[in-house]
């Protein structure tokens, strides 16, 4: 197959989460007919409710910093299906993706003609097969995979790590993990096995209780980010947010480290990447201090608290010179992650802001509202092209309860409205789920890719701009 006819293959399979079967024996069944190439090096796997993307990105620029080749696996995609699947920072080429996808179609499919499996394996399935292929046959040093939902069942988990991460675990998928904290830790700590490096952010203490039983369960020992919080300083903050920190482990001194990402919940997945760095220098990796800062200096994680502005306009407002406000992209989707995103918004983004929001009906949608609702002066929600997405109804009936917001479909309507109602000095504020961050992400860069800025947003959204 090649690249177009990989993607629609893959694109019939079904939707991502709705069609997933939380069964191992498939994928492991599917592995093994490609003479499991998760097991031909070592990988770090990463689990939590959020912040499992910023560590993995962070862990991956610190070992490229390092001079290790570095594969990285994540998901879900924001615009490209191959920004899943990188090595060194770059993404496979379409013509790899073509190939190794194109490898796993034809084992899944003798697998199935054969009845070794009783159904074709789903899109995630097939896709992470296809990243564990491509790392074995560019011979990465180590792979840094994203666990996709939960840990336990998750088609990820079909090795034994070298590195078992758990970021911080809050409620989010209860209907698949579980309704109490105690259930989903338990479904998130199954990637701790024996013979391997537990790693933890700061947890309640319904998770790290689990999380506690299940490496005694393992003779692993537990190794915990910020364990006496003492040993950090904050020393800085810029006007949008990114922090300068001192940290001192158990092991070394980290000077001012200038965090490329913004919010402060990123410090506390800087301190879990420098304990896994720290942790694979105790299994003979070298990392230098130097390379665990620049790493942390340098990484890039679109889609979270991510600025796009046109011209030069900082996120402080302070630039004049941009005909269209600044944008601010934030892919969360969960309580504890609309949380964080509030916080900023209140230290960081002190603008006239228009919030364009939409979310998945599995999501406590009218918990995040108001949260984030009266933080703006405007909102404008959007249903998301998805059978996952919310229902109109249930966002209108939520439009109706604020006074400042409206329904405005499809995504494009709204964020041609937002940008004509909202300032050059004001803000666009996108978020509620990744889905609407990928989509407003990409008409983004196709509008600005075109200059001057203002007629690119007219022919590409339709926009007659309210301002001169």
């Amino acid at each position: 197959m090649n690249y177009q006819e990989t993607l629609n293959y893959l694109y019939s399979l079904g939707h991502e989460v709705l069609n997933a079967d939380y069964r191992m024996e498939r994928i492991r069944r599917l592995l093994a007919a490609l003479a499991d190439p998760q097991c031909a090096y070592p990988t770090i796997l990463i689990a939590g409710t959020n912040g499992k993307g910023s560590v993995a990105a962070m862990i991956e620029s610190i070992l490229r910093r390092a001079g290790w080749r570095a594969g990285l696996f994540t998901s879900p995609h924001l615009v490209d299906i191959r920004e899943r699947i990188r090595i060194a920072g770059e993404m496979i080429s379409p013509q790899a993706f073509a190939h190794h996808a194109t490898r796993v179609h034809d084992a899944a499919h003798r697998l199935l003609a054969r009845r070794d499996i009783p159904a074709m394996p789903t899109f995630f399935e097939h896709v992470t097969a296809t990243g564990f292929s491509y790392f074995r046959d560019r011979d990465v040093d180590l792979a840094v995979i994203e666990v996709g939902l939960g840990g336990r069942l998750d088609a990820t988990n079909t090795m034994v790590p070298l590195v078992a991460v758990l970021t911080g675990i809050d409620f989010d998928h209860e209907k698949i993990l579980g309704s109490t904290l105690e259930a989903i830790a338990a479904e998130k700590a199954a990637i701790v096995k024996p013979g391997t490096i537990a790693v933890t952010a700061p947890q309640r203490p319904e998770a790290i209780s689990v999380i506690e039983k299940r490496c005694r369960a393992c003779g692993v020992m537990l190794r915990r980010a910020v364990d006496d919080p003492s040993r950090l300083r904050i020393r800085a903050r810029s006007s949008d947010g990114r922090f300068t920190f001192s940290y001192r482990s158990h092991q070394r001194v980290y000077e001012n480290i200038r965090l490329a990402l913004p919010g402060r919940h990123q410090i506390e997945n800087a301190l879990v990447a420098i304990e896994v760095a720290e942790a694979l220098c105790d299994r003979g990796y070298l990392l230098p201090p130097r390379a665990i800062v620049e790493g942390l200096q340098t990484v890039s994680w679109p889609g979270r608290l991510e600025w796009l502005s046109h011209q030069g306009v900082s996120p402080d407002g302070q630039s004049k010179h941009s005909p269209l406000p600044a944008v601010l992209l934030d892919g969360a989707h969960n309580l504890a992650g609309v949380r964080a995103l509030s916080h900023y918004l209140k230290d960081f983004a002190r603008r006239p802001l228009t919030l364009l929001f939409s979310a998945m009906r599995d999501k406590r949608i009218e918990e995040m509202a108001a949260m984030l609702f009266p933080l703006a002066d405007r909102v404008i929600l959007t249903r998301i092209d998805d059978p996952r997405a919310a229902e109109s109804a249930r966002l209108s009936e939520l439009a109706r309860a604020y006074g400042h917001a409206r329904l405005i479909e499809p995504i494009r309507s709204a964020l041609r409205h937002a940008l004509a109602i909202t300032p050059p000095e004001g803000m666009i504020g996108v978020t509620g789920s990744l889905y609407l961050v990928g989509a407003v992400r990409e008409m983004w860069f196709e509008m600005v890719r075109s200059v001057p800025v203002k007629r690119a947003a007219t022919r590409v959204l339709g926009l007659e701009s309210s301002h001169p």
